[in-house]
């Protein structure tokens, strides 16, 4: 790997966790941030708006990679000011991110965009992979106006990869740590029918799959980044519970759902819909999941001896 990648919108847990890794590896990380912060780390935060030029484009320049992970959360009412501003943010930080690189002397080896595996909608027990077509609905729609924007948005010298990210499992930012703390409160059952699918990845498995997309010339295109056993609702529920030492919680109906997420400020969608993908491509290229089980990967997160065991670091890539 060359000497320097550029993170867009790398200050979250995600951003922190692959930042982290790669200054492990030597490489200097430079990351675009709304409201760079002075605190040193693995990384350098330069001041970006997202949606027009500026001095931070002079770092794409001899650059190995971009991965672009900028997008409001979705972890909020979905008004329409919001949703708005959920869906230009996306769109605007690509589109700009594709001009900064078509504007390089030396473009960057390889352009990485984040998606969400919501653009396949509400599938019930159907597999989704990667050739699956859109499905309906908000969230879906916003991840297809984030996908287009990449597809309309050209890098003819680069390297182009689109992950389409899962539940990522850490106990240092995303959902998680809130479900962990409804479970801790005696909230934690499943939400509705509890049939909905979720398909996650260990944080370890994530920072290794934008290593693949980084380091790797034959990965191109689109893939489903989580586990290849995604769970139910009620299945991940319960196995949260079990690594939390927590017992038996009631059911939450669909009604408390919508009730409790209007009063946390969020969505219930978010709650009660899911997919279940498959990571297809991934296998194909050779990738080895640290956390195939979802005990495992939570054992692994809450520290519980008696199931957790450490993920590999290195990749196995087919020849």
């Amino acid at each position: 790997m060359s000497e320097k990648v550029i993170l867009a919108g790398g200050s979250g847990f995600l951003g922190t966790a692959l930042a982290e890794s790669l200054a492990a590896k030597g490489v200097e990380v430079i990351i675009l941030s709304r409201n760079p912060s002075p605190r040193q780390g693995p990384a350098r935060q330069v001041a970006w708006d997202g949606r027009s030029l500026g001095p931070w484009a002079e770092h794409f320049n001899g650059a190995s990679a971009v991965v672009n992970l900028t997008g409001r959360s979705v972890n909020c009412r979905h008004t329409p000011e919001n949703v708005r501003e959920i869906n230009d943010s996306r769109v605007d930080s690509v589109r700009v991110v594709a001009e900064a690189i078509r504007r390089c002397a030396q473009p960057p080896a390889v352009f990485v965009q984040a998606s969400g595996q919501s653009i396949y909608g509400e599938r019930g027990e159907q597999w989704c992979e990667e050739s699956e077509p859109p499905g309906e609905g908000f969230l879906a729609d916003t991840s297809r106006k984030w996908e287009g924007a990449f597809e309309q948005s050209p890098s003819p010298s680069t390297r182009r990869v689109l992950l389409r990210i899962g539940f990522v499992l850490s106990a240092g930012g995303g959902a998680l740590p809130k479900l962990a703390s409804l479970a801790k409160w005696g909230l934690g059952g499943q939400a509705g029918s509890g049939r909905q699918y979720i398909s996650w990845i260990h944080l370890a498995d994530m920072v290794r799959v934008f290593l693949l997309a980084i380091e790797h010339a034959e990965a191109k295109g689109v893939f489903n980044a989580c586990a290849p056993n995604p769970v139910t609702n009620a299945d991940f529920m319960r196995e949260l519970r079990r690594a939390l030492h927590r017992p038996w919680s009631p059911p939450v109906p669909e009604w408390a759902v919508r009730l409790g997420a209007l009063l946390m400020g969020t969505d219930p969608r978010l709650a009660l819909s899911g997919c279940r993908c498959s990571p297809r491509r991934l296998l194909e290229h050779g990738f080895t999941f640290g956390f195939t089980n979802v005990r495992a990967a939570l054992g692994d997160i809450y520290r519980r001896p008696s199931d957790s065991r450490s993920a590999p670091i290195s990749l196995r890539i087919a020849e």
